[in-house]
């Protein structure tokens, strides 16, 4: 590393990232240094002379790519929470390099050859289970980048590769920027019949920074969903539906932030990549690393669950028009009103609404009953910890195990402009074994959540709805996962080469300990008393539970089957063909069409932009194996009395948690279990058994 270089940040890997020093004017130079440097690596261990072992080979590879890893990670993580435009601009003029070196990596021949020689040599099948899964992924994985092609496909495939990478960036930044440019302003209060005061106070306070009068909601969930859930004013629950519902697409705000094109050429690439690597659709190239083996057996799999869930949503369905027509007036339920008349049944029937549950969630106690709960079932320790952060309202934490440092994790709740929606968890380093002994994991873990809103210069904490407290819990399942691992091989520690369709189920596992009557105790506080959870309230929650569960299972199986279907019979290129798609899927298996110009998949940034291409249904999947794991902790409680159980948690550490990727999901699900999944816990905990 040249003098020049040694102060830049991103090339600082002693310890944590050290946001505060880094500026966008860094990003090239410390790109092209890392670059340059994994470049000579690959070189001079394609010139090394046999015999190819762990420790001449896989390991100063992975010692390589780990930094170029770790840096272009920093650098995607704060594009994807602080965006600027200078950011912006060094992130996608860098995109590109990072992209081809990848490409290249996995196209060289020279390596994959020497993958394949690890793989025949006789001391092969003495290395630990994880170095083996290595060696096998890896090569998979050459195979999967094109590296067995002619050179001519080899080119087109890495131009391919380049493409998708910046198509999936624009979505996101499209998807980000009509989102910031939105901002409905009311002035007249009458308007906001019905909203919550919390909800108003924040739209003022929106207002006000804007230096505007009245009152300010934007696209932002913690926004606009309050007004399509509480909003008495049936246009304006419209007007906020219409706008969110048609951001990115033909029909939105502007044309450069239009998703269609972006969306035809995705999915053209993605066809035209399958069939250079021999498959018929990017679906089949997907599975190739999963659980599930073929596009036939997912179709199947979400087909049978969307016809066990059919009848339970036409129910749901039929009981939400009759009540909209009789109690609200509406004689003719539209999107815009679906949100707003369940949560006036909801209140009806079960005798409470979601904002009354809120004020029992402020977040210290939220926090501090997650971590109660971590700290129960894995024996871990968790406390503040201080590292320089991209915002002043990120948290940092360390996990400890009798004192010594197992990882850590940055807490980022709070939407804000700039940062994109949604919530979930990255890996800021991974566990491994180095010459100077364990390199702990580092996670982010990102929601966007209301911020604490100031009233008359009173400031009260942030309150979640319950479905933000699940939220919380899924993330840091997720979380769990790459913090708790054993495993000491990077390329298999914690989430890494975990089957995609997998990845879900410690997250999915977390959410349901939200509806515990002894985690509730702990994690639950009115806003203004104090006063913890009632029980009263609290079976009104359980009892409402399942409210809607057939509706929702459907908008679930329509989501998953229509991604599948987009990467597996689809023929890109015709104008409407993606909305046809998305139509027939909508006839085979929902139960409420959405208006005719609802663009959805115009901000679908999971299958367009997150990596979760031809495996939506993974979400599902993966909620068999989590409803069922969790049996385990009900089948406890039987005996100890309660879910947080020590032995079951043990297990499910050992059996899940820790293995990370070293071996099969299948394999660490049986172990914990000791059979196959099977979706009657599913079933059960959806209340969708007759």
């Amino acid at each position: 590393m040249t003098s020049q270089n040694s102060s830049n940040p991103l090339l600082d890997f002693s310890d944590l990232p050290r946001f505060s020093a880094i500026q966008p004017e860094h990003v090239t130079p410390a790109m092209d240094v890392l670059l340059e440097a994994n470049r000579a690596v690959v070189a001079q261990l394609e010139q090394n002379a046999p015999p190819v072992t762990w420790e001449n080979f896989v390991e100063p590879l992975e010692n390589a790519t780990e930094q170029l890893g770790r840096a272009w990670s920093i650098i995607g993580h704060l594009n994807a929470v602080v965006d600027t435009p200078e950011l912006r601009a060094t992130y996608n003029e860098n995109q590109p390099k990072i992209t081809e070196f990848w490409t290249e990596l996995g196209q060289n021949l020279v390596l994959f050859d020497k993958y394949k020689a690890l793989q025949a040599d006789p001391h092969f099948a003495s290395l630990p289970p994880a170095r083996k899964t290595i060696i096998i992924n890896a090569i998979r994985d050459f195979r999967l980048s094109g590296a067995e092609l002619a050179d001519d496909k080899k080119l087109r495939y890495a131009e391919i590769q380049e493409k998708q990478a910046a198509l999936s960036t624009k979505f996101s930044e499209n998807v980000l920027d009509a989102t910031n440019a939105y901002g409905l302003f009311i002035e007249n209060t009458d308007e906001l019949a019905g909203l919550p005061e919390d909800v108003v106070q924040a739209a003022k306070n929106a207002a006000q920074a804007d230096d505007k009068p009245g009152y300010k909601f934007t696209l932002h969930f913690p926004s606009y969903f309050p007004v399509l859930q509480y909003a008495d004013n049936r246009a304006l629950r419209e007007t906020i539906y219409r706008a969110n519902a048609t951001k990115a697409s033909e029909l939105g705000a502007k044309p450069e932030w239009d998703n269609t094109a972006i969306i035809n050429e995705l999915l053209e690439l993605r066809k035209e990549e399958a069939l250079l690597l021999g498959y018929q659709n990017f679906a089949e190239v997907s599975l190739v690393a999963k659980m599930a083996e073929t596009p036939t057996q997912v179709s199947q799999f979400l087909l049978d669950l969307a016809e066990r869930a059919k009848p339970f949503a036409e129910n749901d369905l039929a009981e939400l028009r009759a009540f909209a027509k009789e109690h609200l007036g509406i004689d003719d339920l539209q999107a815009w009103d679906s949100t707003y008349a369940s949560e006036k049944l909801r209140e009806q029937r079960y005798a409470f609404s979601e904002q009354e549950v809120k004020q029992y969630f402020p977040e210290h106690k939220v926090v501090a009953g997650l971590f109660r709960v971590i700290q129960t079932l894995f024996a871990v320790d968790i406390k503040l910890d201080s590292a320089t952060t991209w915002h002043p309202n990120v948290k940092f934490y360390r996990l400890e195990k009798d004192g010594e440092l197992i990882g850590q994790f940055y807490l980022d709740l709070y939407a804000r402009n700039g940062k994109r929606g949604g919530a979930w968890m990255d890996d800021a380093r991974g566990r491994r074994l180095t010459a100077s002994g364990i390199q702990t994991p580092v996670a982010y873990l990102t929601c966007n959540f209301s911020e604490p809103v100031t009233t008359d210069g009173i400031s009260k904490p942030a309150t979640f709805t319950h479905d933000e407290v699940i939220t919380l819990f899924h993330e840091f399942g997720h979380g769990l996962h790459h913090l708790l691992t054993k495993v000491e091989d990077l390329s298999v520690s914690g989430i890494s080469g975990v089957e995609w369709d997998a990845v879900e189920l410690p997250s999915q596992f977390m959410e349901n300990f939200c509806w515990e009557w002894d985690v509730l105790q702990h994690m639950t506080a009115h806003a203004d008393t104090g006063e913890t959870l009632p029980r009263a309230l609290y079976d009104k929650m359980i009892a409402a539970k399942n409210f809607q569960s057939g509706m929702q299972t459907l908008r679930q199986v329509e989501f998953s089957l229509f991604d599948l279907r987009l990467h597996d019979d689809a023929h890109p290129g015709g104008k409407h063909l993606v909305q046809d798609i998305l139509n027939t899927v909508r006839e085979q298996v929902s139960v409420f069409t959405p208006p005719e110009f609802n663009r959805f998949q115009h901000s679908f940034g999971h299958i367009f932009a997150g990596g979760y291409a031809a495996g939506y249904f993974s979400y599902k999947w993966a909620e068999v194996l989590s409803a069922d794991a969790y049996g385990a902790f009900e089948e406890a409680a039987k005996i100890e009395g309660s879910t947080l159980s020590r032995s079951a948690g043990k297990k499910f550490q050992t059996e899940v948690l820790e293995v990370g990727g070293s071996r099969p999901a299948i394999a660490s699900f049986r172990a914990f279990r000791g059979r196959d999944p099977s979706i009657d816990a599913l079933l059960r905990h959806s209340g969708m058994t007759n």
